[in-house]
């Protein structure tokens, strides 16, 4: 057993077929092949499934690829360690954030982090949090910025900041006349809101359950359209389709005249969400972390409340 077989197996399990999995470490598919196959024969137990077009991990095999990645980023924290500390903050970090948070704080985040950290580019990605936390633990990213609660094994997370939520409205609306609104105040209103998988829409339902989707016929008056993101939400109450929930980051109407969005606060206690990061225990850069930090900190988002500790998740 060396290290190639294990990148091999755990480049295999990632990526299901064999010519990518080979492509991925630079080596002919040949290769990667006899050396899978070797690594079974000395352990005794098929690792895959093979099939035409298919490639599965085995139940045996899950195991062994996930003591095959810890391996691997052992024999990195090795390498690290042998590094001068000031070298973490140099080269790429691959980070993630899920949709409904990525493009209001990237903005703010890279020129804070460029500051801090002016070796260290970023791999950006916005997706799911559970696409983001499979990758995470498979070593395809090095953090990522989720919602809480975000309860994984063997990973840490720092809550960041706490975000309230407030109601996005068309100026014309009756709603805007008050100064502050209930949960209430929206029932029997036309809710925007974004489509399922998406957490925040499991957030705002636990909120404000007159928001909890209606289908059209269930009430001629009442119902709940759905978006495929925050920012055709936002146009969509802009052109006057109804009214929707956002997190205080994302509800900015500065790309339209005040005459077409009203922004209005929940009547305290104001529901909300607490933004955190999340990375692997084995993580062989902690000073990228508190460079994260840090960035975070300085934001200048008026609208968030600054979070700070640190948990431990375990199997």
């Amino acid at each position: 057993m060396n290290l190639s077989e294990l990148r091999y197996v755990v480049a295999l399990a990632r990526e299901r077929h064999f010519g990518r999995a080979a492509a991925s470490c630079f080596v002919s598919q040949p290769t990667l092949s006899v050396a899978i196959k070797k690594l079974e024969e000395e352990l005794g137990i098929a690792l895959f499934e093979r099939a035409s077009h298919d490639v599965r991990v085995t139940p045996a095999g899950e195991r062994v690829v996930e003591k095959a990645q810890q391996a691997l980023e052992a024999v990195e924290s090795v390498r690290q360690a042998a590094i001068a500390e000031s070298n973490q903050l140099a080269g790429p970090l691959r980070i993630g954030a899920i949709f409904t948070i990525g493009p209001y704080l990237f903005p703010d985040l890279i020129p804070n982090l460029n500051e801090l950290a002016p070796a260290m580019p970023l791999i950006i990605e916005e997706n799911y949090t559970s696409v983001l936390a499979e990758k995470l633990k498979r070593g395809d990213l090095d953090v990522i910025i989720i919602s809480l609660p975000f309860d994984e094994p063997n990973i840490l997370t720092l809550p960041l900041y706490e975000e309230p939520f407030v109601i996005l409205l068309p100026a014309s609306h009756p709603l805007t006349a008050k100064k502050t609104l209930r949960s209430k105040h929206l029932e029997g209103e036309h809710i925007l809101m974004l489509g399922a998988g998406h957490c925040f829409r499991d957030q705002v339902i636990e909120a404000c359950p007159a928001c909890a989707p209606k289908a059209i016929g269930e009430d001629a008056s009442v119902y709940t359209a759905e978006g495929s993101s925050l920012e055709t939400i936002r146009h969509m109450v802009a052109s006057g389709m109804g009214l929707t929930v956002l997190p205080c980051t994302a509800a900015g109407a500065d790309r339209y005249s005040q005459r077409l969005l009203a922004i209005r606060r929940f009547t305290s206690p104001a529901p909300s969400r607490t933004v955190a990061l999340a990375w692997r225990a084995s993580f062989p850069r902690p000073r990228v972390i508190d460079a994260v930090k840090a960035a975070v900190a300085d934001l200048q988002l008026s609208c968030i409340r600054p979070r700070s500790g640190r948990r431990k998740k375990k199997r």
